[in-house]
């Protein structure tokens, strides 16, 4: 006789997820897993939206638990994987598996069986992550810039070339765009020269564009608003087209040369990968394997990886009950690394995937590069470090982020008046707010260290470090 299939318990958390959220759970509902042995459980976590009183009358079958108040990410999920009885008073069934999935994801129908087949790798596998896609699908330009020797020294930039404008045949529509990490991160940029952002790239990145036509065999016209430091040959590469154009020179006279150029796009559509397991980069940050990579089948196999994504991975409930649940001091970001870090110590493992195949809307809940994001992301790696890294890179860290404050208020709130130039006050306040919130909690996450129970050394987990 057939044995059943282990008891799922999936948990979704919603805050002012609309219908972000319905989309997320009707896809939980096409699972092809056994219904009496899969519970959707949602997690209400403190939303100003309708979308519970929609889930409770459209979807019977969904437990619902309101805290009635924003626990953040860690507080949320915990709710969701240790409640014993929902909302409504109803009692939730025990779990030998429990799901995270973010709700502004959605799943393909096999996703869970896809994540159940990874713990076919040994006992020892705490958790499966599932293969992230973004929920788009793009076309895209190749950029390429020649080399040149410049006084730009070291940095990457100065090799590079900004791109300032887009125009898709003839339209401004920057919500489709996605740089990859060919290029650096958005600076600020000086509408009084027609800027409308300012993106500046490394020698090799690409750019894609969110499809959106109804026939994508039709061709369509590209326009980038291009400069550089120095003269610079830029090489614009796409399906059907290749246009290489010199670009750039009058940085040193305060009248940069902007240039448009054109280039074609044809048909060929594809996917961009968010997340395929999560790894450990160099000084000890914590971040997305083959973010912003085109899927071209490079993750196609299965994988050992340092850690799982938070927004789509299986988890072992014994691997929940040896090492805890998330930290909630974390609030949101880090957290997902953080349990992973603490299941190492204690020898577990993780594997991803392709056989679950997950739809994400990137950085919906506190928006990228946004100051709740830059926050707790720059506060939680300091806090995640000193619990779980090998002393010297946490104190290393802390220091660092110390000194970096410091340099950062002299140079906005002295240096800047002195050149009779209005000091820049928000960045300074920011650097403060993290070195202040990360000490208040420094002695309790260095507590938490040393009663930690280890089966394997700190420093024997760097040997998964990689370069970004």
């Amino acid at each position: 006789m057939t044995p059943p299939a282990p008891f799922v318990r999936t948990v979704v958390l919603s805050f002012d997820g609309g219908q972000m959220t319905i989309d997320c759970i009707e896809s939980l509902l096409r699972t092809s897993w056994p219904a009496d042995r899969h519970e959707i459980v949602m997690v209400d976590n403190g939303s100003l939206d309708d979308v519970t009183e929609r889930v409770r009358s459209t979807y019977p079958m969904v437990r619902v638990l309101e805290p009635l108040r924003n626990l953040g990410f860690a507080g949320g999920c915990n709710l969701g994987l240790s409640a014993t009885h929902d909302s409504d008073g109803r009692a939730l069934a025990e779990y030998e598996f429990a799901a995270l999935i973010n709700n502004d994801a959605t799943v393909d129908a096999g996703w869970l069986a896809g994540l159940m087949s990874g713990f076919d790798a040994g006992s020892d596998v705490g958790a499966v992550s599932a293969k992230m896609l973004f929920a788009d699908r793009f076309t895209g330009i190749d950029l390429s810039v020649s080399e040149t020797t410049t006084a730009g020294g070291g940095d990457d930039r100065a090799i590079g070339v900004c791109v300032s404008g887009v125009r898709i045949d003839g339209r401004r529509e920057d919500h489709r765009l996605q740089f990859d990490e060919g290029f650096h991160g958005p600076v600020a940029h000086d509408p009084s020269r027609d800027e409308e952002f300012a993106r500046w790239s490394k020698k090799a990145g690409a750019l894609r564009i969110a499809e959106t036509r109804p026939d994508p065999s039709t061709v369509q016209v590209v326009s980038l608003r291009l400069s550089a430091e120095t003269r610079r040959t830029v090489t614009l590469t796409t399906d059907i087209d290749e246009v290489t154009v010199e670009v750039g020179g009058g940085y040193s006279d305060k009248k940069p040369v902007f240039s448009w150029v054109d280039v074609r796009i044809g048909s060929d559509v594809f996917d961009v990968v968010n997340n395929v397991g999560s790894n450990l980069y160099e000084r000890g940050f914590g971040g997305d394997r083959g973010f912003l990579e085109r899927d071209r089948g490079q993750y196609e196999q299965a994988a050992e990886v340092f850690a799982w994504c938070g927004g789509a991975v299986l988890l072992r409930g014994e691997y929940l009950r040896s090492v805890g649940l998330f930290d909630e001091r974390l609030f949101l970001y880090y957290e997902d690394t953080d349990l992973s870090w603490r299941g190492r110590l204690q020898g577990w493992r993780y594997i991803y995937t392709p056989e679950a195949v997950v739809r994400h809307r990137h950085a919906q809940s506190s928006g990228l590069g946004s100051d709740v994001f830059r926050f707790h992301t720059e506060r939680n790696r300091l806090l995640v470090l000193a619990k779980n890294a090998p002393m010297w890179l946490a104190v290393r860290s802390g220091l660092g982020e110390i000194k970096r404050t410091v340099m950062v208020n002299v140079r906005h709130l002295v240096l800047r008046p002195l050149t009779l130039r209005m000091p820049a006050r928000p960045e300074a306040r920011h650097r403060r707010r993290v070195l202040r919130s990360y000490l208040g909690l420094l002695p309790a996450m260095l507590r938490d260290r040393w009663m930690m129970d280890r089966h394997v050394s700190r420093a024997s987990l760097m040997r998964w470090e990689v370069s970004k």
